[in-house]
């Protein structure tokens, strides 16, 4: 069946913010004195911040090293965020075919807003559900969800692109078409193993699926 709505992940499918955000992990863990140990924060990635701050940091620090991590994010967000390649030119595709678009993030609604602003990405998006929209976060299918009732779109002819195990769990508990894409936070193998409908290799994999 062919796909009239697609939904993406934000860090990590459309724009290129994994550098920043281990920075920042980096910076947060050495000022608190938390072992960085084997970088496992960073396979956390599609987590609401507020769980991996309670993971790491405690339920006695977690509310600490949130404002740590906002403030010095912020602080660099402008010069280290970028759009994939070629991002910008896949939406105008997507846009001329009539395809809806919409965005499903872990992300607090201020750093989703600050980026898609940023980046020119709000502009072909109908909704943008963040970690402020519901009570159950990715793995969980509810942002997904979410957005399907927003946009008034059916599942069946929906698809969720995303570059962690956490988008490929959430589309597939929605019951829309999961995409994984290989240039994010998972390799293709890992994303494999998790069975996604389609695995892209670039954007241009995606127009045959509109």
């Amino acid at each position: 069946m062919t796909i009239h709505t697609v939904l993406f992940d934000l860090d990590g499918t459309l724009i290129d913010s994994l550098p920043l955000i281990q920075k920042t992990y980096q910076k947060v863990f050495d000022l608190m004195q938390i072992p960085w140990g084997n970088a496992e924060v960073m396979t956390l990635i599609g987590l609401p911040l507020k769980e991996i701050a309670v993971q790491f940091a405690g339920e006695d620090r977690w509310e600490d090293f949130l404002k740590r991590y906002q403030y010095h994010y912020a602080l660099e967000h402008d010069e280290m965020t970028r759009m994939y390649p070629g991002t910008l030119e896949m939406l105008e595709v997507l846009k001329d075919k009539g395809c809806s678009m919409g965005i499903v993030t872990s992300k607090s609604r201020a750093g989703a807003l600050r980026s898609t602003s940023y980046l020119g990405l709000d502009r072909y998006m109908e909704v943008i559900i963040t970690a402020e929209d519901v009570t159950r976060h990715k793995p969980q299918p509810d942002p997904v969800l979410k957005a399907l009732e927003e946009m008034k779109a059916q599942a069946q002819t929906t698809a969720y692109v995303g570059d962690s195990p956490f988008d490929i769990l959430a589309a597939k508990q929605a019951e829309v078409v999961s995409i994984g894409v290989t240039w994010g936070m998972a390799e293709g193998k890992q994303l494999a193993r998790h069975e996604p409908d389609h695995l892209l290799e670039g954007w241009e994999d995606l127009f045959g699926l509109i």
